[in-house]
């Protein structure tokens, strides 16, 4: 099977709007990315450089990374996602897929 992630990098829009984001992203919207078949676990991550940027990492297990693509891309034009509250949207988050082409363990 198949495994990659899907890379996000986004911000709130401002300091007000921090706690609404912080909620919706960890309490709404990756419980809903979770309902996306083939992403099985999500993280969130704050950047250590203080720039307000955060980083979401969905990991995927499908035969077809595309089709996992095609999905979230679905979902989101027939209005399957609660809307983002407090998300900067200019600029909007990175979004990014990746395929894995290696691993090792310790």
């Amino acid at each position: 099977m198949a495994k990659g992630i899907l890379y996000v990098e986004s911000q709130p829009g401002s300091a007000e709007e921090a706690a609404a984001y912080h909620t919706w992203y960890e309490h709404t919207h990756m419980k809903e990315m979770l309902g996306i078949e083939g992403i099985i676990a999500a993280r969130r991550f704050e950047s250590l450089s203080d720039d307000g940027v955060f980083v979401a990492i969905y990991e995927i297990e499908a035969d077809d990374i595309g089709a996992v693509r095609a999905r979230l891309a679905e979902s989101t034009r027939a209005g399957a996602f609660s809307p983002p509250r407090g998300l900067r949207t200019d600029p909007p988050p990175t979004v990014r897929f990746y395929r894995q082409i290696a691993s090792r363990t310790a």
